[in-house]
């Protein structure tokens, strides 16, 4: 959601920033309504107000024994009882369309945020690690995973395409990613963790900013919750509808969780291995703090997301999003790109997005800076740290030998249980 007093104060840079991202013009059409609902809302106190005087008056009149006097202030009183519900229902419809026009246009890209249209605009901004150098042609994942125990097809004999059915040293492998990560953001980078719920209801997939625009990309449950697209969701509504303290240390999250997309804006992207699946694990990162907090913060997270993959050992860059390339929710976003020598290419394997008030707003969620009465609303921050699928993707990939096994990394190893190497099935 967007803050209407700033758009009633710079309805140009409002309109700049939505051109940004390729948003049409909405300002004029936002303080229209917002027009509207006010002169509706001030017309109804008006004739509630008069309607208060009116019915006290008509005592005064027949104490004084003025009948017409009377008689025309009881006329004028229901008059307005006729006429005050068609004010509220006026206002109540001008504010319903004022919420649903806000709700659906996208946050406001941040004043450094490169311009462009899609990914062909972002910016590297620094890059880690050299890229392995094999005695061998590199295979996919996809090509070496299933000896190993990453099993398409009886996934898709179960559910369809897009999922996959790991086992054996294969399973063992992903827990072990998990769980490594879990301890990394907690005992190292510091969020808490949390366990959270993986049906949501409506109100928290707006707040995050899912609904309405991209129910689409959802699973929905017969009784219409939600299944989360990622703990994102459960974290930062964790706040939602709440007046929090001072907020001197910013709150930080994590979780691991399964995550549920429908990719219905992927067709034909990716169908080929465990890149994009309509169920994965993800462990994700939320930070929620004050407004000077968030560069910081966000610098933070972004660490907190590197560190995982230099202790693999697994080479990455990462990259500032232009504004075209941005999700609808972030005001600035930089993606840690992977290293997957099947693919010769980087890959996407993280998004760490500053989303300022946007989210807060949508949720209600404030604090109350020391010493003041006034609040404000709170700024959020996510990101994964990491996605773990893709995780296993670039360690099948990065780690691979010529005989089809894979090296567990180091890293790894107090995880494992012993598994060293990852070997084909004979």
């Amino acid at each position: 959601m967007h803050d209407l007093r700033f758009i009633r104060e710079n309805p140009d840079a409002f309109d700049a920033g939505l051109a940004r991202r390729g948003v049409a013009p909405a300002a004029a059409a936002i303080l229209e309504l917002d027009r509207v609902r006010r002169d509706a809302a001030t017309r109804a106190q008006e004739s509630q107000s008069r309607r208060n005087d009116a019915s006290k008056l008509i005592g005064q009149a027949m104490a004084q024994g003025d009948k017409d006097k009377a008689e025309a202030l009881k006329a004028e009183v229901a008059d307005l009882k006729q006429t005050l519900p068609a004010l509220e229902e006026e206002e109540r419809t001008a504010s319903a369309r004022l919420n649903d026009m806000l709700a659906g246009l996208p946050n406001l890209p941040h004043d450094d945020v490169p311009p462009g249209e899609d990914e062909a605009a972002n910016v590297e901004t620094a890059r880690w690690g050299a890229p392995p150098a094999f005695a061998f042609t590199a295979q996919e994942h996809a090509d070496i995973g299933p000896a190993l125990g990453l099993d398409f097809e009886t996934a898709a004999a179960i559910s369809g395409a897009r999922f996959a059915f790991l086992k054996g040293q294969m399973a063992r492998l992903q827990r072990a990613l998990a769980q490594f990560m879990l301890d990394k953001q907690t005992v190292e980078n510091g969020y808490m963790e949390c366990a959270v719920p993986l049906l949501v209801r409506d109100d928290a997939v707006f707040g995050t900013g899912q609904l309405p625009k991209f129910s689409e990309d959802l699973f929905q449950t017969t009784d219409g919750r939600w299944l989360i697209p990622t703990a994102e969701v459960s974290l930062t509504n964790a706040v939602r509808e709440q007046i929090l303290g001072s907020m001197d240390q910013p709150i930080r999250m994590t979780a691991l969780t399964p995550c549920f997309r429908s990719e219905a804006g992927a067709a034909g992207r990716d169908t080929r291995g465990y890149i994009r699946q309509h169920q994965f694990e993800k462990v994700e990162l939320v930070s929620v703090c004050r407004p000077d907090q968030w560069q910081a913060e966000h610098d933070h997270m972004v660490h907190a997301a590197q560190s995982v993959l230099e202790a693999l050992d697994l080479p990455y860059r990462t990259m500032l999003l232009c504004a075209g390339d941005m999700g609808a929710t972030a005001k600035k976003t930089y993606d840690l790109e992977v290293w997957l020598p099947g693919q010769n290419a980087y890959r996407e394997i993280s998004s760490i997005s500053w989303c300022g008030d946007y989210q807060a707003r949508r949720m209600n969620a404030r604090f109350r800076p020391q010493g003041e009465k006034r609040t404000e609303f709170v700024h959020t921050l996510n990101g994964s740290g990491l996605a773990v699928g893709r995780t296993l993707v670039a360690v099948l990939e990065n780690y691979q030998n010529a005989d089809g096994s894979v090296t567990v990394p180091p890293a790894l190893l107090p995880y494992t249980g012993g598994l060293a190497k990852l070997e084909p099935a004979a």
